[in-house]
């Protein structure tokens, strides 16, 4: 492993460069899962009729809300 030294005579190894950049793909990725993840559930509450969504506590207007907070009850329960 090699170091790269500044103007200073200070750096960044090439192992702190490379966390950063791992750290950076990693959130991105995280990211990416969790919004497939929020289409997914949007997607699957707008196939249900409205029956089948009043008799899980929810309406047509507040799909959005639950898909993007699936911890929360949008009622307040």
């Amino acid at each position: 492993m090699s170091i790269t030294y500044g103007a200073t005579g200070f750096g960044k190894t090439a192992a702190a460069s490379t966390r950063r950049v791992s750290s950076f793909f990693n959130r991105y990725w995280g990211a990416l899962l969790e919004r497939r993840e929020r289409q997914r559930v949007r997607a699957a509450l707008c196939d249900l009729s409205d029956w089948e969504l009043k008799d899980i506590g929810t309406t047509r207007g507040e799909i959005d809300y639950v898909a993007s907070n699936r911890g929360t009850d949008p009622r307040g329960i």
